[in-house]
C-alpha cells in the first residue's frame, strides 16, 4: 500500500463529503477548518505521512486545544470531525486500524434553548417593523421563523417554486440538503403573501430571480443580514442578542405547551432523531415554572 501525505487525504475526503455524502457547503468548511487545523499542528510535529499517526498526535491535539480554553463544544466537534475522518481512512484501508477509538468524546452539559415568553413573541410581532417593502419582508421573516419554526439557511434559501398555496404548504430544504413539507397557515402565510404581493415586485431586479426573499440590489437575501435584522427587532423591545434560532425554539416550545404530538414538532423542524426534539420537553417544563412565578398572584408568597 502507498503510502499518503495527510493533507491529500484530507482534500480527498473533503470531496467524499460534498460529492457522495452531499452534506451542506456550511458543514464541509466546518470539517475543513478543524482537519487543516489538526494537519498543521501534525507539520509542527513533523507528521506528514497518514502511516505516521498514532493516538499520541491525536490525544496531543485535544490537550493543546483544552490549553488554549477551547470552549468544551467546540473540543467536541473537533473531536467528532477527526473521527470521522480516522474511520473513513480505515474504510478505505490507508489505516489498519482505527486510531481514533482511543478519543473519547468529552462530555458537555446539556445547555436549554433560550425561549422567548408568548407575551414577548406578542410584543414582538406588535413592534413597527418598518415601513416600504423592507417592512414586510422583515415581518415575513419573523412569522416564518417562529411560525413554522425555520432556520435561517431555510428562509433565505426558499424559493418561489416552493411555495404551493393551493395545497397550504411549503417545501423546505434543511441540512443536508434534505427537503421536508411545512404547513402553510395562519399569520404566517397572511404576512408572506402580504410580502409576495406588495413587498417582493418593488425589491425585484430581475424577473428569472427565484428567492422569496430579497435583499435592496434584487438578489437573495443573505443569513448575515437576517441576524441583524432579528437582533434590531428583539433589541427594540428590549432583548439583547436575540437570534434567529431563539424564535425556532419558541416555536417548539409553544407548540408543546399547547399540546402537539413531539412526533408532529419533529416533522415540522425536519429533525433526525426524536431525541434531538425531546429537548424541548426539558425547556417547557422549565417555562411552565418562569410563567408560573411571574403570573401567579401568590406564587412567591410563603404563607
Amino acid at each position: 500500500m502507498v503510502d499518503s501525505l495527510l493533507k491529500d487525504l484530507i482534500a480527498e475526503y473533503l470531496q467524499v463529503l460534498a460529492v457522495e455524502k452531499n452534506m451542506a457547503r456550511l458543514t464541509i468548511s466546518s470539517y475543513r477548518h478543524v482537519l487543516y487545523d489538526w494537519n498543521d499542528f501534525c507539520e509542527k510535529r513533523n507528521v506528514l505521512y497518514v502511516s505516521q499517526l498514532d493516538c499520541c498526535d491525536l490525544r496531543s491535539y485535544i490537550e493543546m486545544l483544552y490549553d488554549k480554553d477551547y470552549a468544551a463544544t467546540t473540543i467536541k466537534h473537533h473531536v467528532a470531525v477527526i473521527k470521522s475522518f480516522a474511520k473513513f481512512l480505515r474504510q478505505e484501508s490507508y489505516l489498519s486500524k482505527n486510531i481514533a477509538d482511543c478519543m473519547p468524546l468529552p462530555r458537555t452539559p446539556q445547555k436549554l434553548p433560550d425561549v422567548l415568553s408568548v407575551a414577548q413573541i406578542e410584543r414582538l410581532f406588535e413592534q413597527d417593523f418598518g415601513r416600504g417593502p423592507y417592512g414586510l419582508r422583515n415581518r415575513a421573516l419573523c412569522d416564518l421563523m417562529y411560525g413554522y419554526g425555520l432556520r435561517v439557511s431555510e428562509v433565505v434559501s426558499l424559493d418561489m417554486g416552493h411555495i404551493y398555496s393551493s395545497q397550504s404548504f411549503l417545501v423546505v430544504t434543511g441540512k443536508g440538503s434534505k427537503q421536508r413539507s411545512v404547513p402553510f397557515f395562519g399569520a404566517a402565510r397572511t404576512s408572506l403573501e402580504q410580502y409576495i404581493n406588495s413587498a417582493r415586485p418593488e425589491l425585484l431586479r430581475n424577473s428569472l430571480e427565484p428567492a422569496v426573499f430579497l435583499n435592496s440590489r434584487g438578489g437573495r437575501l443573505s443569513r448575515q443580514a437576517v441576524h441583524r435584522m432579528v437582533e434590531g427587532m428583539g433589541r427594540q423591545i428590549g432583548i439583547e442578542n436575540l437570534h434567529p434560532h431563539t424564535l425556532r425554539h419558541s416555536c417548539a416550545t409553544h407548540l408543546l405547551a399547547g399540546g402537539a404530538d413531539l412526533r408532529i414538532i419533529q416533522e415540522i423542524l425536519g429533525h433526525a432523531d426524536i431525541a434531538t426534539t425531546q429537548i424541548y420537553t426539558h425547556v417547557s417544563q422549565e417555562h411552565l415554572i418562569e410563567e408560573y412565578l411571574s403570573a401567579h398572584p401568590r406564587a412567591q408568597r410563603k404563607s
